[in-house]
């Protein structure tokens, strides 16, 4: 299995990013941190960008990105082609999002979701094997659709 994981965070995730980054260390996994670097106040949409661009470019099998809410980021991550953002909060949420949508960055909701939570839920993700049956179907459709829209840009 591929284990590099490109992490981000604006200020209001920062403290559960680095919590959440020292695990996948700590689980042997080649982590990618994308910022920020502090929790001193900054603007998510570069961070969200920037994470989910390593998952874009193929630098990173999945990312995770961390906000306040996670509506943020969800929505930064989404705008780039073959990011599939879902926001999280418990495990049985992560493991329906990668089997039915094979979402491939995993948003946190910092004032939402509990330490424990969080790394429970990044732990089922990780070891959810992607789409299964119909839903396969409905991804590939998904990606029919942003074809579409980035040979447009």
């Amino acid at each position: 299995m591929d284990k590099r994981i490109a992490v981000g965070s604006d200020h209001g995730g920062f403290d559960l990013k680095q919590f959440i980054l020292k695990e996948l260390e700590r689980a042997g996994h080649k982590v990618y941190d994308m910022g920020t670097d502090t929790p001193e106040s900054c603007d998510y949409p570069h961070v969200g960008f920037e994470c989910a661009s390593m998952v874009s470019r193929k630098k990173a099998w999945v990312g995770i990105l961390i906000c306040r809410t996670g509506v943020g980021m969800a929505v930064i991550a989404n705008k780039l082609p073959g990011v599939r953002a879902g926001v999280c909060g418990k495990p049985d949420q992560a493991v329906s999002a990668r089997e039915h949508n094979d979402i491939n960055v995993l948003v946190l909701a910092a004032d939402r979701v509990s330490r424990k939570d969080a790394l429970a839920t990044v732990k089922a993700w990780l070891k959810t094997p992607a789409l299964k049956g119909r839903h396969a179907k409905r991804v590939r459709i998904i990606k029919e659709y942003e074809k579409k829209v980035f040979k447009k840009t």
